[in-house]
């Protein structure tokens, strides 16, 4: 009885629990400092075999594939040896991507369309990796991958159709702008909810692998994505049928206000959480778009030949705010992009070119302003048919439409339904006119 009492007097006496809470490194006001993060030099990480057994690459999710050093020259083992062709039609897409997100965001300030998010300092991780991938494998991206398209050379005019939410819009304004979706591109409808085209890229990879397809999945999401039940169970589903599908996970420090700690990146790596699972991990320098080529290209081949799923965490920043309605001046540092250890990966590239002697400062200058008319000329074009404000320009009927294959009885109810309310209201209006 004595020691119960004791014991229960022994508890009393511990330190009342505390609970840890995430803080950044610096914030508003302070100088920003990346001197905590490591980075080894180019060539240091090894690459294995792509058949490997996901035991024997443990610390490869520790480590940092990178490529390009410091002055630009690229450097074995993950040197995938492109050819300068290769080399400056990446660059010119990237190049393209960036001159795209100027010009919408400007639109977006001018009123043209409601919202838009940039991928300024990200570009590499969806170009490169396109490139890395064939044509007709299935990409399910995130809101910041609109890269992917550039690289496939899908119309910049269909694009922006789609973020004035006008009458050419292929989403029939049904979408969030820069919520784009097109089968023929191979790249699935963007969602707002995060982490749902996880799941939904492993299940498509299980439908290709099944049918005896060759084509494989790649998907997207920000590290604080990774805190979404929806990433879990892709995981689980990827590493146990050993889906042809890579995951990709983009490390680029912040979600919309809140710093990579919240989801667990001051504990360890987020390429670590493919250890967790018997999966291949990888974590690559994400502003070397020579290294996220090598890096895709490897887990794709990996893929191609029945030994499962990646994980990839694209250590990379994000240069801008998270989307037009942020302002990230309230949470972070004001100069801590100008601190980022990794550089910008445009730049980057364009460096390596010139040291090949492919490339050079004025021929980049020139191509900077032909992008820019191009983009100019496409909004143009886009804005003949509608920007946001000018009404609706979708046909009323349309709004019943799409749901289903073949339109159910209660659906052609309600829509002859409406339809009878809106002649009454508006006699003058006819059908098929828009909104």
């Amino acid at each position: 009885m004595t020691s119960e009492v004791d014991s229960e007097s022994g508890r009393r006496n511990l330190p009342p629990l505390s609970l840890h809470i995430p803080e950044p490194h610096y914030r508003p006001g302070d100088v920003a400092d990346f001197s905590n993060i490591a980075i080894p030099a180019a060539g240091v990480t090894p690459r294995p075999d792509s058949a490997a057994a996901a035991a024997t690459m443990r610390d490869m999710v520790y480590g940092l594939v990178r490529v390009l050093d410091d002055d630009g020259k690229a450097v074995e083992p993950w040197d995938p040896r492109l050819t300068p062709e290769r080399l400056r039609a990446m660059l010119r897409a990237m190049a393209l991507t960036r001159a795209f997100d100027e010009r919408m965001f400007r639109a977006q300030r001018q009123g043209k369309t409601s919202f838009y998010m940039k991928s300024t300092g990200e570009e590499a991780v969806a170009v490169a990796a396109t490139f890395a991938l064939d044509r007709e494998d299935m990409c399910f991206p995130s809101y910041r991958q609109q890269g992917i398209l550039i690289a496939r050379d899908w119309s910049l005019v269909d694009m922006m159709n789609q973020i004035y939410s006008n009458k050419a819009d292929r989403l029939k304004g049904r979408q969030l702008p820069i919520m784009y979706s097109t089968r023929e591109g191979a790249f699935f409808s963007i969602s707002g909810n995060l982490a749902t085209q996880y799941p939904q890229a492993v299940g498509w990879a299980m439908a290709s692998a099944a049918k005896g397809d060759t084509k494989i999945a790649a998907t997207w999401c920000g590290e604080g994505s990774t805190a979404e039940g929806d990433f879990h169970s892709a995981c689980m589903f990827a590493t146990v049928y050993r889906a042809p599908v890579i995951l990709n996970v983009v490390n680029n420090q912040w979600a919309i206000s809140s710093f990579a700690g919240f989801a667990g990146g001051d504990e360890t790596t987020f390429a670590a959480r493919a250890v967790g699972y018997g999966m291949a991990g990888l974590r690559v320098d994400g502003n070397d778009p020579l290294a996220v080529y090598a890096a895709t290209a490897w887990a794709a081949e990996r893929a191609r030949t029945n030994h499962g799923p990646t994980l990839i965490e694209h250590f990379t920043y994000r240069a801008e705010g998270h989307s037009t309605s942020d302002d990230p001046s309230q949470y972070r540092s004001a100069d801590e992009g100008a601190h980022w250890p990794l550089g910008d990966p445009i730049a980057r590239l364009k460096t390596h070119l010139i040291g090949l002697g492919e490339w050079s400062d004025d021929r980049h200058a020139t191509q900077d302003l032909e992008l820019a008319e191009l983009v100019k000329a496409s909004a143009k074009e886009a804005e003949k048919n509608g920007i946001l404000g000018h009404g609706m320009h979708q046909p009323f009927e349309t709004m019943f439409e799409d749901v289903f294959e073949e339109m159910p009885w209660h659906l052609k109810e309600q829509s002859a339904q409406m339809a009878a309310e809106r002649t009454r209201k508006w006699p003058d209006k006819k059908s098929g006119d828009p909104v």
